[in-house]
Order: C-alpha cells, then sequence, then structure tokens
C-alpha cells in the first residue's frame, strides 16, 4: 500500500479541472505543530471562490481547503493538551492545506471533537455552524422578538442560521427558490419561507411586517439580491453581507444608508477565529447546540479526494443542497 501523503494541488486558478491529486512531501511537526491522518474534509463555497482566482488568498501552486476532522499522529514541541489518537477537527485560512490526506496543522487551530460528533459532521458544518455563530452573537447580537431575513434559507448556512436564530427567539423570514426548499427551511425554523422566484422579496417581507421591515438582513447572494436587502430593512436595520454567489456588490453610497439609518457589514470568520480563545469559546457553542440538538444536520455527501473536481462542480450546479466531505 503506497502511503505518501497526497493532497489536491491548484497550479494556476480557474475551473474545477485546475485541481490534480498529487503526492506531497510531509515533514516532522515543528514546534506548536500536529500532523493529521485526515479522515474527513470540508467542502465549501469560500474553496471555489480561491480555486477561481476570485479570492486571491492561495499562493498558486497550493492546496485548498479550510476545515477537515482527522487523528492526531505525531506532536511538536510545545504543544499541550493532545495526544496520539485524539479525534479533532479545525477550521483554518488562510494559510490552507485541508484537501490532503494527512497534513501539519497549527495545534493553535486544533480543537478536541466530543463523543457526540462524528468527523464528517465536524468537517462538513464546523466552518458553517461557526460562521453562524459568529453572524447571531458577535456581527449582531439576535434577541428574542427580532425579525431577520435569511437569504437561501435552505443552504447549509441559512439552515442552521434558521435554527439558531429561531431557538433564541428570533421571528425568521427566509427566500428560497423552490416549494421543496421551503419545506427544508420551514423544517429548520423558518417561520416564513419566500419563494423568490414568484414574488420580489423585498415587498414580500414589507407585506408580512405590516411595512416596517426586518431588523437584519443576512445576504450570502451579492449582487442580485443587495439592492432588495436594502429596502428590506426596518429604520436602523442591518445589512450582512457574508458571501457574492451571485457576484460582488458595487460600493454604497452613504446617503443611501443614511435614507434609513442603515449599517453595512462584511464580515470575514477567520478573522473572528484570530484570537485562540474566542476561536475556542465559538467551537465549544457550536459542540454544544450540536448536542442539544438545537443545530441539526444531514449526513453529508462523501466524495473521493482524487475527485475533488466533483464535489466542486456539485457546488457550483447547487445539487449539494446538504454538506459535502472529501474522504482520502
Amino acid at each position: 500500500m503506497n502511503n505518501t501523503p497526497k493532497a489536491i494541488v491548484i497550479r494556476n486558478y480557474g475551473r474545477s479541472d485546475v485541481m490534480n491529486l498529487e503526492d506531497i512531501a510531509l515533514p516532522v511537526p515543528g514546534n506548536g505543530e500536529l500532523r493529521i491522518r485526515q479522515t474527513s474534509i470540508g467542502v465549501n463555497f469560500h474553496d471555489v471562490y480561491v480555486r477561481s482566482g476570485l479570492y486571491k488568498t492561495l499562493p498558486v501552486p497550493g492546496i485548498l481547503g479550510c476545515e477537515g476532522a482527522g487523528v492526531v499522529e505525531e506532536i511538536g514541541d510545545g504543544v499541550e493538551g493532545f495526544n496520539i489518537g485524539d479525534r479533532i477537527a479545525y477550521v483554518t485560512g488562510p494559510p490552507y492545506g485541508a484537501y490532503a490526506s494527512h497534513r501539519l496543522l497549527s495545534a493553535s487551530v486544533a480543537v478536541l471533537l466530543p463523543g457526540s460528533v462524528s468527523d464528517d459532521l465536524a468537517a462538513a458544518t464546523l466552518l458553517r455552524a461557526m460562521t453562524v455563530e459568529m453572524l447571531t452573537h458577535r456581527v449582531h447580537q439576535l434577541e428574542a422578538g427580532m425579525t431577520i431575513l435569511v437569504h437561501a434559507a435552505a443552504g447549509g448556512v441559512g439552515r442552521l442560521m434558521c435554527q439558531w436564530a429561531s431557538n433564541m427567539g428570533v421571528n425568521v423570514l427566509g427566500t428560497v427558490g423552490s416549494q421543496e426548499k421551503a419545506e427544508i427551511a420551514k423544517a429548520s425554523g423558518c417561520h416564513n419561507p419566500i419563494l423568490y422566484r414568484e414574488t420580489a422579496f423585498e415587498d414580500e417581507v414589507l407585506r408580512l411586517t405590516n411595512g416596517r421591515g426586518v431588523d437584519v438582513v443576512y445576504d450570502s447572494i451579492g449582487v442580485d439580491t443587495f439592492a432588495g436587502s436594502l429596502k428590506a430593512l426596518a429604520l436602523c436595520g442591518h445589512l450582512v453581507n457574508l458571501g457574492q454567489s451571485s457576484g460582488p456588490v458595487d460600493p454604497v453610497a452613504m446617503s443611501t444608508l443614511a435614507e434609513k439609518s442603515l449599517t453595512v457589514t462584511r464580515p470575514i470568520l477567520f478573522h473572528y477565529l484570530a484570537d485562540p480563545a474566542q476561536y475556542r469559546a465559538m467551537a465549544d457553542a457550536v459542540f454544544k447546540n450540536f448536542a442539544a440538538g438545537i443545530l441539526r444536520s444531514d449526513d453529508p455527501i462523501s466524495v473521493p479526494l482524487a475527485d475533488a473536481q466533483q464535489s466542486h462542480d456539485m457546488l457550483e450546479s447547487r445539487k449539494a443542497i446538504g454538506g459535502l466531505v472529501l474522504k482520502p
């Protein structure tokens, strides 16, 4: 059996076919590092943006991937709190490097996995769930009685957002593309799914809120929804732009925000994870919510690491409603 570490390497930006499986050299872990044998690797839209070159956050040649789970094989000097054989998960980036059978990982970003959380669940959802913790508690502290709008409410982040926010006593509205997705969103705690292909979502939001609008909009779509999201906000409302699947948003005139004293933010999860204490607090909150049943996720679709191109094609074609993981 060939035990040589392998990784998906990109040598230039572009379509999914720039990803290729290659042998890699992996030295012994240095000071503060762990060597990990990976068991499950998360696939996220962030990886697509990096691969395409939309995000210039990975110098080429390089290895994609923000999150994964695995087993500690070796421990470098200066590392405390871990033992060989421990199950761990992590979110990191940049630097990236998750699309690999084995990797070196800074112990500062490794978190021990509780028995209640499987490797696949952690790899498929930790980044998304920590994003939701950030959005609901740090970017804007949600409180019972608020009303929010979640775009792509049946998506990976959207469903977790609906679950977490509704459990906090928040009234959740959400946009979806089909009746099937409306049912998925509703089962996740979205009180009013809005079929955006059948009606202008901003008008429906104003109707459902008696003309007031929502306190917060969580918009992962970008250019196609941004103007409508501003219109859907109440006075002093807050628009959180957390993605741009339809394309980047043009600059916003301050006078546009002044019309309703609105605020707009563009948070990046990795900035919130830069503080190790905050990183671990966020991960702990996620694990507790999964253990309590507040957060739920279907089993992810598994794709062999060698077929990483297929996983990106599935993600970009919206054929993967649930999570996706690569299996070395």
